[in-house]
């Protein structure tokens, strides 16, 4: 359980974490260029323009940007009292691609909504009504926190809704990975250890059974453990991708100047752009890359810790553990330590949704930090 700090309150407002901030641009400025590098030859290539991928990028930057100003400064309290109606839309949306005519299916998946000339993706809105949701909930009913009717039950069934969702849209490592980040904020708010236990016997066999029901999900476990099994099929993006990281070397090929961009990796624009940057930037870029990543996590843990408010505590942890392990999960799979799941690098990977949603995300946490309030030991 996340400690409340027994501190007297002095009733003023800190000023906003500037490292935050500047980590948060800068992280954004890096995603940029490294997109424009990744995807300049595949635009070129599928849509006759080496432009198509970072023009649209740059409009939702520009978007998220102002969002992420706006979060900065939005009254917290005042949301929480929208929260239903907010996970009520959530819900709705993400059956928006179901819809024909409303709806947009790749590749068997059925993820995108469309509006207008744009489209985005409903699961990145769960990524930041879910976290907020379970901070309210659990913040509210700290009292009867481990009772299983009305503290464990309620936040159980809507994280169970959303995961299956977004697994409807057969989109099983989103969905998951939103369900073991809600299981980490059931751990910070304090919930007894055995309905983990509990949790544990039903969410496994129920995981492996929904892998084993699905052709493609069990060839990436299978090329996962044998590498060998299907080199030119479902291993052959990681093996792309590996070689074009350990081609790197210690300062990189340069911007522009990677070559395995142009045809070895597939996706190398979204899921794999790691791989891009990496040889582009070799050891001295990656490193940079893990110091921005670490100041933004270490900031965004500190920004909640410091808050007096359980519900801000929860919050900003829950806020900067999807940021934070969506980022690992991506390397991960990148440089071949888990099975490819399609989840984007925050920031980096191309997905207009995916940036707004990771930007207003950070603009909330860097709200935490400036909402805080100053201390007297």
């Amino acid at each position: 359980m996340i400690p409340a700090f027994d501190v007297e309150s002095t009733g003023h407002k800190a000023r906003a974490d500037h490292v935050l901030i500047a980590c948060v641009l800068l992280l954004t400025g890096v995603g940029m260029v490294t997109l424009y590098s990744a995807s300049y030859a595949y635009g070129e290539r599928f849509f006759g323009d080496g432009l198509y991928f970072i023009t649209r990028q740059l409009l939702y930057a520009f978007v998220g940007l102002g969002a992420f100003f706006v979060a900065s400064w939005i009254n917290l309290e005042q949301l929480r009292k929208y929260i239903v109606p907010l996970v009520i839309i959530t819900a709705l949306l993400c059956l928006l691609p179901f819809v024909p005519g409303v709806g947009i299916t790749k590749n068997g998946a059925s993820r995108w909504v469309k509006v207008g000339p744009a489209t985005f993706q409903p699961s990145e809105m769960v990524k930041l009504v879910l976290p907020f949701y379970l901070a309210h909930i659990f913040s509210k009913k700290q009292d009867r926190i481990n009772s299983l009717v009305s503290g464990v039950l309620p936040p159980a069934l809507i994280t169970v809704l959303f995961f299956f969702l977004i697994y409807l849209q057969n989109n099983f490592s989103t969905a998951l990975f939103i369900a073991a980040n809600a299981i980490f904020m059931f751990f910070l708010a304090g919930v007894w250890y055995r309905y983990f236990i509990s949790g544990a016997v039903i969410l496994v066999p129920l995981s492996v059974f929904l892998v084993l029901t699905k052709e493609h999900r069990l060839r990436r476990v299978i090329s996962f453990f044998l590498p060998e099994w299907e080199p030119l099929g479902a291993g052959y993006q990681v093996h792309s991708s590996l070689l074009s990281i350990g081609s790197g070397g210690i300062l990189g090929k340069g911007f522009g100047q990677g070559t395995r961009k142009i045809a070895s990796v597939p996706e190398i624009h979204s899921d794999f752009i790691f791989s891009s940057f990496t040889e582009e930037a070799g050891l001295a870029g990656v490193l940079l890359f893990y110091v921005l990543f670490a100041v933004f996590t270490v900031q965004g843990y500190r920004a909640a810790m410091k808050s007096n408010d359980m519900f801000r505590r929860l919050l900003g942890c829950g806020l900067t553990t999807i940021v934070s392990s969506q980022a690992l999960l991506n390397i991960a799979v990148a440089s071949g330590a888990v099975p490819a799941t399609g989840v984007a690098l925050p920031f980096f990977s191309a997905g207009g949704s995916s940036l707004a949603a990771t930007l207003v995300t950070a603009g909330i946490i860097v709200n935490i930090s400036r909402n805080r309030e100053v201390r007297h030991v």
